[in-house]
């Protein structure tokens, strides 16, 4: 008999990624001023998973600040496919929408996902104490009908991870993981960008 069966089988994993992104005081300037054109420009926004936030029109990615960005996180958006294991080579990757959210005092956003795309991503611009942790939600839909009471959350048996935003953070995550943004309680606004990257 095999005496060197493994007695716990960890599979079918869900990746969080999160990274602090080089030199992003310099970088949160940049998208700080051209967000805050944006919402100048178009106050209303859009409506989406928003409560109470603003939520921008799609970034022109055509712009140099934009391009700037991306140009700047290129490394960890290379280390997610790496980690994933999908051909550099055969597949392009596409950045198919990006945008900013605002969540002033009290805001915050619903549960939801971002169909038609493969990893989406969150990325701190202004992140005050407070502000309202991002909340990941278990996809196993048949595993949260029903559980028996537990001492402590692990990472068998929770069904909602948070991560407690900073500026600088950028969080990447398959585009199937339901997420929602808990209440802003600082004095100070929440300003992220988010983005979809299809792989064709």
């Amino acid at each position: 008999m095999n005496d060197k069966v493994l007695n716990l089988n960890l599979v079918f994993s869900t990746p969080i990624w999160g990274f602090l992104v080089k030199d992003y005081a310099k970088l949160n300037i940049n998208m700080l001023e051209y967000i805050k054109e944006l919402q100048k420009s178009d106050p209303e926004g859009v409506n989406k998973s928003n409560v109470f936030g603003w939520h921008s029109k799609s970034f022109d990615m055509n712009n140099k600040a934009v391009l700037y960005f991306f140009e700047s996180i290129k490394p960890n958006i290379n280390n997610t496919l790496i980690d994933m294991g999908w051909d550099d080579l055969d597949n392009k990757i596409n950045i198919t929408s990006a945008w900013s959210i605002i969540n002033k005092k009290n805001a915050s956003n619903e549960r939801h996902i971002h169909s038609n795309s493969y990893i989406s991503a969150v990325y701190y611009v202004s992140a005050p104490k407070n502000c309202g942790d991002i909340l990941f939600h278990d996809p196993r839909q048949a595993k949260i009908i029903r559980k028996p009471n537990t001492i402590k959350a692990n990472q068998l048996n929770a069904e909602v991870v948070n991560i407690t935003p900073q500026s600088g953070l950028l969080v990447l995550f398959p585009s199937y993981l339901y997420h929602s943004v808990a209440k802003n309680n600082s004095d100070e606004e929440r300003i992220i960008i988010s983005f979809n990257i299809d792989i064709k």
